[in-house]
């Protein structure tokens, strides 16, 4: 639904928007997608005021010119005033309001671009400590979303001292988003959302010219959006939202991409870095094309992600992991070895797919969209079960279309007809666009210029990370050609001078962001504690009470327990468990764009 400007915003519930080839099982699950389902939420409008002093002022490296003060923050630039008020029914719990904050920041009394928030209060009892901020991930997941599940991914100590609060970013659902037709409809029906990704070379010369044509769409129909939508120019609006909640410092608490916004932040704004979680870190210097080997910028954005080798990865600890378990908990191991059956039948359906008949119509699985259910559901072991019961449903040779569509029952949806969009004159309605996602990375994320090279380039990684490398390599086709940049983007240098000590959590087999980084990322940083959580999925949030345990101590004493902490998940996978256990909490999923996943 669309975002309003007024004194009331809706939240937007899940969003399939697949093709024939790529049913709603296909697409990454962004963290900020295992969120509640649709709610409305309303919000009094905000109104602007006097600034607060700007902060400390931070030595940066950005694209073009940015206003030499404080962050890119001009002295003098309003801090928006917070008018907090109900979210409507079912949130009574939560208050809601919006920001003005400038659209271009070197043009502080010009235009302003209208940020959502919503706040869970602090509950007491014990002195209010004051805001935490959140950032769920994505890029283009919604903070607001995000912190309706924060009593569920929250102890409640913490919940009892802090404010925790989440902002859709500039471009994303309800502020202000980067749309790329002119309708949701429209976007539904772009011929690049029919196919999950290619898998042969003339599938990628076709994809490689949709991928041009959507680019092309979307900086048609929003330009000035996504002009400043840069990470950097999202760090401006976190500080102007510091400011307003008067909190000396930022504390936050940053997921997945996340961590790159934290990192960005800091960079920025060194002195009022305040409590820092990162869990499930991006290379900085990977995402931004700044760094040397595959960190570099000739490499391709999928490629430097890491993703096809981490998820390979987990994949394959998936497998052995089903194996160890037993045909009595894992029914793929009923059917020989787990890896192998699995990638046999990847293989199969790469020639012989299968179709399903569901009640919105057929739904195809091919190998792009075994292999995108296999990636989405790696985030969370507690998924596990249901992907090895689909992969051993469509491991037969003939398989059965009605035990396929068992296995994946409620997972997929209907497909508008194929209608080209043509670029808009003007800007239609605000909804929540795949243009949130692609916003801030295609001006974030320098272009290896090797686009018309991709299909040989899939070739070639699927030797790497067979599978999920052909799959991930293609996140950064739409950006290669993006005809807009954000001059007040920031791209380096990465080595951090905050004095602050910050808690840097990697997750043992993360398929989106692979462990490997956690290290490195934790390097930037003068005071940094790595705590790893020995288990699998895409962050430790929501998945080991050793975790969240330490984040609590964290936030409220500045604590981190040691240097070089391990921690368990609760529950391990395929396990039962046990009587008592906690277990992740398992909310209705958001299917979103395939091309990215943080």
């Amino acid at each position: 639904m669309a975002a309003t400007r007024g004194d009331r915003m809706t939240t937007t519930g899940p969003r399939r928007r697949l093709g024939v080839a790529a049913t709603a099982l296909a697409g990454v699950v962004a963290l900020a997608g295992s969120l509640l389902t649709a709610t409305a939420v309303s919000a009094a409008p905000a109104t602007a005021t006097s600034a607060t002093s700007a902060a400390s002022a931070a030595t940066s490296a950005t694209t073009g010119a940015v206003a030499s003060d404080a962050g890119g923050i001009a002295p003098g630039t309003r801090t928006p005033t917070l008018s907090w008020g109900p979210c409507g029914t079912g949130l009574e719990a939560f208050r809601c309001t919006t920001a003005e904050v400038p659209t271009d920041y070197d043009r502080p009394r010009g235009a302003t671009t209208t940020l959502a928030l919503i706040k869970l209060p602090a509950s007491g009892p014990g002195a209010r400590i004051g805001s935490l901020f959140t950032n769920p991930g994505g890029p283009g997941g919604s903070g607001v979303d995000f912190v309706t599940a924060a009593p569920q991914l929250y102890t409640a100590a913490l919940r009892a001292r802090y404010d925790i609060i989440g902002f859709d970013p500039r471009g994303v659902v309800r502020s202000d988003p980067a749309t790329c037709f002119a309708t949701a409809q429209e976007e539904a029906s772009s011929p690049l959302l029919r196919l999950a990704y290619p898998l042969t070379r003339p599938e990628g010369r076709t994809f490689v010219k949709e991928a041009v044509a959507f680019a092309k769409q979307c900086t048609s129909t929003s330009p000035d959006r996504f002009r400043h939508a840069s990470t950097a120019n999202v760090a401006r609006d976190l500080e102007l939202l510091r400011r307003a909640v008067g909190d000396d410092k930022l504390t936050y608490a940053g997921y997945s991409y996340g961590t790159f916004l934290g990192a960005t932040y800091a960079r920025l704004f060194p002195d009022r870095v305040g409590r820092f979680v990162l869990d499930g870190t991006v290379d900085p210097k990977a995402w931004s094309g700044t760094g040397r080997g595959d960190a570099a910028q000739w490499v391709p954005f999928g490629i430097r992600t890491r993703q096809g080798v981490g998820a390979w990865e987990t994949f394959r600890e998936f497998a052995k992991q089903c194996k160890a378990a037993g045909p009595a908990r894992c029914s793929l191991a009923g059917l020989g070895d787990p890896l192998t059956v699995a990638t046999r039948t990847f293989d199969r359906l790469a020639t012989s797919p299968v179709t399903i008949e569901t009640p919105s119509g057929p739904v195809v699985i091919d190998q792009q969209v075994a292999v995108l259910l296999s990636f989405q559901a790696l985030y969370d072991p507690a998924s596990w079960r249901d992907l090895a019961d689909t992969l051993a449903a469509l491991s037969v040779s003939t398989p059965s279309p009605a035990r396929v569509a068992a296995a994946v029952a409620g997972t997929t949806t209907t497909v508008g007809e194929r209608v080209r969009g043509e670029a808009a004159d003007e800007r239609g309605e605000d909804y929540a666009s795949a243009g949130g996602n692609l916003a801030s990375v295609c001006v974030d994320a320098r272009r290896s210029g090797l686009l018309g090279s991709y299909p040989a380039i899939a070739d070639a990684y699927d030797r790497t990370a067979p599978y999920f490398g052909r799959f991930r390599l293609w996140t950064g086709a739409i950006c290669e050609r993006w005809g807009l940049t954000d001059t007040d983007a920031f791209l380096g240098p990465w080595a951090q001078t905050t004095k602050a000590k910050v808690l840097v959590i990697g997750t043992r087999f993360d398929p989106a962001t692979p462990y490997s980084q956690t290290r490195p990322y934790a390097g930037l940083w003068p005071d940094a504690d790595v705590l790893t959580v020995q288990g699998y999925g895409h962050t430790a949030l929501g998945k080991s009470t050793c975790a969240d345990d330490a984040v609590t101590r964290y936030l409220l004493t500045g604590r981190t327990g040691g240097a070089d902490r391990t921690c368990r998940q609760d529950v391990a996978p395929f396990a039962a468990p046990a009587d008592g256990a906690r277990t992740a909490p398992r909310e209705p999923v958001r299917v979103s764009p395939r091309w990215l996943g943080l």
